[in-house]
C-alpha cells in the first residue's frame, strides 16, 4: 500500500506538509512561501513563565497547525483533522485514510524520530510529517526537512504520534478531505487576507510579549539576564532562544527570508512595487536575526561574558523590532486593488 505521492523538500515542516498535500490535490500554483504567507505564519511570542527545555518559551511562528488550517480555509478547501485518546484507533483511522487514497499529515514529537541525527533530537512535539503508505510493518514517511523519503516502523510512528509533554500531538492527523479547483483569483484574495492577518498579529495584539513589542520586550529582558540569572542560567536561556530560532524548522531568521520570498511571489498576483521594497526589509530583518544568533551562541558557549555583550545582544533584538515594525506598518498601508 503506497500512494503515488511526490516528496517535496522544504525549509520548514508545516509549510512543506501544506505545500505537498495541496499539490497532491492538484493545486500546482502553491509554493512554500505562498503557504507560509497565506497562512500568516510569521509571529513572535515570549512567555517567560512557561519553560521548555529549561528555558523560557519563545516562538517565531504561529501555533502549530494554523498555517495548514488558514491556507486551506482561504483557498476554500475542506479539511479533516482528528486527535485520539486510543493508540489503536489512531492507527486504524490512519490506515483507513491510506486505503482511501489520502496521504495524511501528522503532528509528531522530534525526540524519537529514528531517522533524525541524534544531535537534532530533543523534546519538541510540533514537528509535521506526511504518511503516504505502508509495507509490512514500515510506514512510508515524507518529512519535508529531509532530502529523501524515509520510513518508520509501527512502533516508532506510534511513539512519535503520542509523544508526551508540551504540545503533545495526541495522534493528530490532518488532510484535505476534498479535491477543489483553486483559481488565480482565490489565491489573489488569500494573499491579501494572509498579509492583513499577519499585520494584525505583529502590530495590533495587546500586551508586551507578542509581535514586534514582544521582540523589543525580550531584548530589554536579555540586558538584565546576566545580573539577574547569572552567566550559566542566562546562557541556557540564550541557548533556548537560538534553538527555537535556528533549529525548530527555520526559526527566526529563516522565517523572515521565507516571508520575503512570499512578498516577491505575491507581486505576481498584485504587481505593486512596494511589495518588492518591503520584501527587502524582511530579508534585512532575517540577516539581523542570524547575527543575533551568532552573538547569543558566543555568550552561551562562554566566549562572551561581559555585560557589554549582553547589551549588544539585547540591542540586536531592539533593532529587529524596529525593523519589523516598519515593514509591517508599510504593509498595512498598501492599497489592494480588486
Amino acid at each position: 500500500m503506497k500512494l503515488n505521492f511526490q516528496h517535496i523538500q522544504a525549509a520548514h515542516c508545516e509549510n512543506g506538509v501544506t505545500t505537498s498535500l495541496l499539490r497532491h490535490n492538484g493545486i500546482e500554483a502553491i509554493t512554500e512561501p505562498l503557504a507560509f504567507g497565506i497562512g500568516s505564519g510569521l509571529f513572535f511570542i515570549y512567555i517567560p513563565l512557561l519553560k521548555i527545555n529549561k528555558g523560557p518559551a519563545i516562538a517565531f511562528r504561529t501555533m502549530p497547525g494554523l498555517i495548514f488550517k488558514r491556507t486551506c480555509k482561504s483557498l476554500g478547501i475542506p479539511v479533516t483533522r482528528r486527535k485520539f485518546r486510543s493508540k489503536e484507533e489512531a492507527k486504524r483511522i490512519l490506515e483507513e485514510c491510506l486505503l482511501s487514497g489520502y496521504p495524511v499529515g501528522c503532528q509528531v514529537g522530534v525526540y524519537y524520530l529514528s531517522y533524525f541525527p541524534k544531535e537534532y533530537r530533543f523534546h519538541f512535539n510540533a514537528h509535521n510529517i506526511i504518511v503516504f503508505g505502508k509495507e509490512e510493518d514500515n510506514y512510508f514517511i515524507s518529512d519535508p526537512v529531509m532530502e529523501q523519503v524515509t520510513s518508520l516502523t509501527s512502533y516508532e510512528l506510534e511513539r512519535v504520534r503520542f509523544a508526551k509533554g508540551a504540545l503533545a500531538p495526541r495522534g493528530q492527523i490532518y488532510y484535505p478531505s476534498e479535491k477543489k479547483i483553486v483559481t488565480e483569483e482565490q489565491i489573489r484574495k488569500a494573499i491579501v487576507t494572509g498579509i492583513k492577518r499577519n499585520v494584525m498579529h505583529m502590530l495590533r495584539i495587546p500586551g508586551n510579549i507578542v509581535g514586534v513589542r514582544g521582540i523589543a520586550f525580550t531584548g530589554k529582558k536579555i540586558k538584565k539576564w546576566r545580573d539577574k540569572l547569572g552567566l550559566h542560567k542566562s546562557g541556557l536561556y540564550l541557548a533556548q532562544l537560538v534553538r527555537m530560532q535556528e533549529e525548530i524548522g527555520t526559526g527566526g531568521g529563516g522565517f523572515r527570508f521565507i516571508y520575503a520570498a512570499f512578498l516577491q511571489q505575491a507581486y505576481a498576483y498584485h504587481p505593486n512595487d512596494r511589495l518588492m521594497e518591503i520584501s527587502n526589509k524582511f530579508t534585512q530583518a532575517g540577516d539581523l536575526w542570524r547575527s543575533a544568533a551568532v552573538q547569543a551562541a558566543g555568550i552561551y558557549k562562554g566566549r562572551l561574558t561581559s555585560q557589554e555583550e549582553f547589551n549588544k545582544m539585547g540591542d540586536f533584538l531592539l533593532e529587529i523590532a524596529a525593523s519589523e515594525k516598519q515593514a509591517f506598518e508599510d504593509l498595512s498601508h498598501i492599497k489592494w486593488h480588486p
